[in-house]
């Protein structure tokens, strides 16, 4: 069972910046797509961003393009969520999700196979 390691959250003021990163837990885990959803208190889990594996792919929810970019690392195998110009209804936990063989429906929360523990961000006003 691969697991998904996050880091990176954290409290910031409104109009900061903030990096996630996620990586699985196998170092030779391969040929996935992998999305970022958060969960807002009172709110359900919705979708934030996803690459594709070769990072040629990208997707993004409205209310985050323009301020956050989804990006792999050198390895691939790490990839980070950088957020900038937070606002306050970003307060969210975040998580990542790896979907295996780069399917695509990318937002879609059932698309995923496995998913991580997840990682506060909280934007102070």
């Amino acid at each position: 069972q691969v697991q998904l390691v996050e880091s990176g959250g954290g409290l910031v003021q409104a109009g900061g910046s903030l990096r996630l990163s996620c990586a699985p837990s196998e170092p030779t885990f391969e040929n996935y797509a992998l999305g970022w959803f958060r969960l807002a208190p009172g709110k359900e889990r919705e979708f934030v961003a996803a690459i594709s594996w070769g990072g040629g792919s990208t997707l993004y929810e409205d209310s985050v393009k323009g301020r956050f970019a989804v990006s792999r690392g050198n390895a691939k195998n790490t990839v980070y969520l950088w957020m900038n110009s937070l606002k306050p209804e970003d307060t969210a936990v975040y998580y990542c999700a790896a979907q295996r063989n780069d399917r695509g429906d990318y937002a879609r929360e059932m698309a995923y196979d496995y998913w991580g523990q997840g990682t506060q961000v909280t934007v102070s006003s």
